[in-house]
């Protein structure tokens, strides 16, 4: 479209461009100027305003960037990049690994170039023909054979056939890695290292040097590769270098035990799904272990299984209010007792009653060698026959049914042992419980009952001298309750090192991890005193029979043997001893992977322990009554 002006300068019609500002219709052409060198005013105004604020490029840059001749300084970060040159014949799935999950601060670039199929299939026949003749030349020279070409070429004629059936693709497949570190000497530490990792699997590889800016670059999350250095590679070995190699804990059945830290996916899990549903926690006060466990114990009643929980801080007192569950507390002068002479209903075909009593005799010993201190040889057999004759004196004799029997108590065993000889020092140590200061505690005929899907026992209120023995009591009537009908279970044993100091109650519990499995029961331990569990050989045999771990926030002082044990590496004890509140390492079989335990705001408000939140939920509650 053609315009034209008119005798007195003006613009008959649309809008032309001069000098990059548009002219607009009915302007002269010194108006127009004068406008231009306003427009132009102002962005200079704007520029010389801009230089004085800071935006986010100033924000993140560094401060200098210095360019050596085998890395980049970048203010006091010092970056290093590594490139490999050359495979060996087979590489193993997730080969990149040690390098992915190194405890470093790194940036790793993978450039994938497609080469057409025709191309590399005109190359392997020449390959081919060079290869055959040479081996047919050494033949009819009588030289012995080269096992390398020959192997070379099956290995060429299989690649032929996938990249003619379309089974296999072909690439040039390049691999860089740059190593961040605040100083020179821990860089060449790292890039020596990852050289030797590298090494060890027969890759090879070399460092930029006089290329160290365009190694940089190429690792920036920009999809520039500027050193162009690659390696000929098909699909299958391409596929295992990618990294995803962080164990998956994702399963479509189980409750959602935390976030996987190395890859932000879901660590959803079923207990019951391995060899046995057995778990042990170990963390320092205040790591998150209790938050963690109830809420395993919040999740696991939504999929139906029953909870039942021994606590010693009354820690969970407030979520068996919440899910209104049975919270029995177990002291002196509650009413809340258990006789420790009860005995189990046998499943059908599952025991004998001759066997449930020999079972009943062998666990008493062990309490009553906590009640009463070191017992001889001599006096062990004395207390083996009365307390089967505190038994046949309430009739329960191998053949009698005991659904119809009233178990004896601790008195009636008291009586049976005056009526023996050599039993005086046994009665007197024995009458503490019966007649003395702690006669309240298991000298009664049951009164509790577990009809509940969660059941809490809480232990607080008793002396430190009692828990072991109110614990070890607790545990053998959750086992008889257990052993009287097959039901999903869990039990949680909070504080397990109370039970870890003497002998007979952790070959106790140990008894019990072992055997659990076959009634459908899992057994998590919790314990913050570290080495006073794992260096009783009870504790490290309980932590070999449960396949679940769950390792915490760990003081220094246990690092080391938790390390042992767990067969950590070098980067996963700095895990653990820089963890946050509920960060740690979930183990689940023979995979683990770090983790992040999280929960919606409803399940935190039911499941913390921080007494600075709990005081200020009561003090909702109580204005919310008030305002009632």
């Amino acid at each position: 479209m053609a315009f034209k002006t008119t005798d007195d300068k003006k613009v008959d019609a649309g809008k032309l461009t001069e000098g990059g500002v548009s002219l607009e219709m009915g302007l002269s052409k010194e108006e127009l100027r004068k406008k231009e060198k306003e427009q132009r005013s102002v962005l200079e105004e704007e520029r010389i305003y801009r230089k004085g604020v800071a935006s986010i490029k100033d924000l993140i840059s560094p401060s200098a960037m210095k360019i050596e001749s085998s890395f980049v300084s970048l203010g006091n970060v010092y970056a290093r990049t590594i490139f490999i040159v050359t495979y060996p014949r087979y590489v193993s799935v997730g080969w990149a690994s040690p390098i992915i999950n190194l405890n470093a601060m790194m940036d790793i670039a993978m450039f994938f170039y497609p080469v057409k199929s025709d191309v590399i299939l005109k190359q392997l026949k020449k390959k081919v023909g060079i290869l055959e003749a040479n081996i047919n030349t050494a033949a009819q020279e009588g030289k012995p054979r080269d096992p390398s070409e020959e192997t070379a070429l099956r290995d060429i004629e299989g690649l032929r056939d996938d990249l003619t059936q379309g089974i296999e693709h072909f690439f040039q497949f390049a691999f860089y890695t740059t190593f961040y570190s605040t100083s020179k000497e821990e860089l060449e530490r790292l890039s020596s290292h990852v050289e030797s990792t590298f090494g060890s699997m027969l890759i090879y590889t070399r460092r930029a040097y006089f290329q160290s800016e365009q190694g940089f670059n190429s690792t920036l999350p920009l999809g520039n590769d500027e050193l162009m250095i690659t390696f000929n590679m098909s699909t299958s070995p391409i596929a295992s270098s990618f990294p995803f190699t962080s164990a998956e804990l994702s399963s479509d059945e189980g409750i959602l035990y935390g976030i996987n830290r190395h890859n932000n996916s879901l660590i959803l899990f079923d207990r019951f799904s391995l060899q046995n549903a057995n778990a042990v926690i170990f963390a320092t006060s205040g790591a998150g272990k209790s938050y963690a466990v109830k809420l395993e114990i919040l999740r696991s009643m939504m999929l139906g299984s029953d909870v039942i929980v021994i606590d010693p801080e009354k820690e969970y007192k407030y979520l068996s209010d919440a899910v209104n569950g049975t919270y029995i507390n177990i002291s002196l002068s509650s009413d809340a007792k258990i006789n420790p002479f009860d005995l189990p209903k046998p499943m059908e075909g599952e025991f004998s009653v001759e066997d449930i009593i020999r079972s009943a005799v062998i666990t008493l010993k062990g309490l009553l060698r906590l009640m009463l201190g070191k017992v001889s040889v001599a006096e062990d057999s004395i207390l083996d026959r009365a307390l089967l004759e505190t038994f046949a004196k309430k009739d329960i004799v191998p053949g009698a049914d005991l659904s119809a029997i009233e178990p004896p108590i601790l008195q009636d065993f008291q009586d049976i042992l005056e009526g023996m000889e050599g039993t005086e020092d046994l009665v007197i140590r024995l009458k503490k419980f019966t007649e003395g200061t702690f006669a309240g505690l298991l000298n009664s005929q049951t009164s509790v009952r577990m009809n509940n899907q969660l059941v809490v026992f809480s232990v607080r209120d008793l002396e430190d001298e009692l828990r072991p023995i109110a614990i070890y009591t607790v545990i053998n009537y959750i086992w008889n309750t257990v052993r009287s009908e097959r039901k999903r279970r869990i039990l949680v044993i909070d504080e397990a090192w109370w039970l870890m100091q003497y002998e007979d109650s952790a070959k106790f519990v140990h008894a019990l991890v072992k055997r659990c499995r076959k009634y459908y029961l899992g057994i998590t331990t919790i314990t913050q005193d570290v080495n006073d569990f794992l260096t009783s050989p009870y504790g490290q045999a309980i932590v070999t029979n449960s396949s679940i771990q769950l390792l915490l926030r760990q003081s220094p002082a246990s690092i080391d043997l938790i390390a042992r044990v767990f067969l950590l590496t070098q980067s996963e004890k700095y895990l653990l001893l820089e963890a946050g509140r509920g960060e740690g390492i979930f183990f689940a079989g023979n995979k683990h992977a770090a983790i992040q335990i999280v929960a919606s705001y409803a399940e935190d408000q039911i499941v913390t322990t921080d007494p600075k939140q709990l005081l200020k939920i009561e003090a909702e509650k109580k204005a919310f009554a008030e305002s009632e």
